[in-house]
């Protein structure tokens, strides 16, 4: 906890900068029946019944101290995909820094292993080396600043139903868009000496 905290305090540094990483599943619904229009004083009002299409799922990338975020859409949270995300990350959206200093969860599939199984080993590396993981603790996912961006997307945009793939990705891509254009960040004020007043319980007892 104290490691990630430590990460938000540090001044910006535009050759190392702080991204947070985050994902989550979107279930796909069609409508069977065409929803009665919305009129005056009224909301478009959707038919009970609906289809199930899948699911898909959103990747969160943002940079709080830039108020920039990127949030590509994939039809699985496999290993590759976070390796590919990864790479475009990196050799798109931040080509030139020295290290990307990465805050997200310990899934699984996010991982340098990850990188091996999408890519030859020397691409791995490559990718690996430009990389400075720092985890967020077991149940401590508050502390991943990508949780609030997703929050927003979700009731900003995700919150209705979405019948494929193809028009997730053009409703988050619009709304990445428009969040992006207004500079919104995230004012992040919890330090590590606040956590060790207020969350003085989860650190081990000195032994006399």
């Amino acid at each position: 906890m104290e490691n990630v905290l430590d990460v938000y305090q540090q001044p910006y540094d535009e050759s190392r900068p702080v991204v947070c990483m985050d994902e989550t599943s979107k279930q796909l619904v069609a409508e069977v029946r065409q929803p009665i229009p919305a009129k005056p004083g009224h909301l478009e009002h959707p038919d009970y019944e609906y289809e199930r299409k899948g699911t898909a799922d959103v990747f969160m990338f943002t940079e709080p101290l830039k108020g920039w975020r990127w949030a590509p859409v994939t039809e699985r949270r496999a290993r590759v995909d976070w390796a590919r995300c990864v790479k475009e990350l990196l050799d798109v959206h931040y080509p030139t820094v020295t290290v990307v200093r990465l805050v997200m969860d310990n899934l699984n599939t996010h991982s340098v292993a990850s990188l091996y199984e999408a890519f030859e080993p020397g691409e791995a590396r490559r990718l690996a080396q430009r990389l400075e993981i720092h985890y967020t603790p077991k149940h401590g996912s508050w502390l991943n600043i990508a949780e609030i961006e997703l929050k927003a997307l979700s009731t900003q945009c995700l919150a209705r139903r979405i019948p494929d793939i193809g028009t997730l990705s053009t409703e988050v891509a619009a709304w990445q868009r428009d969040r992006n254009g207004t500079g919104v960040g995230v004012d992040w004020q919890f330090t590590t000496p606040d956590a060790r007043i207020k969350l003085k319980r989860l650190y081990p007892k000195i032994q006399s």
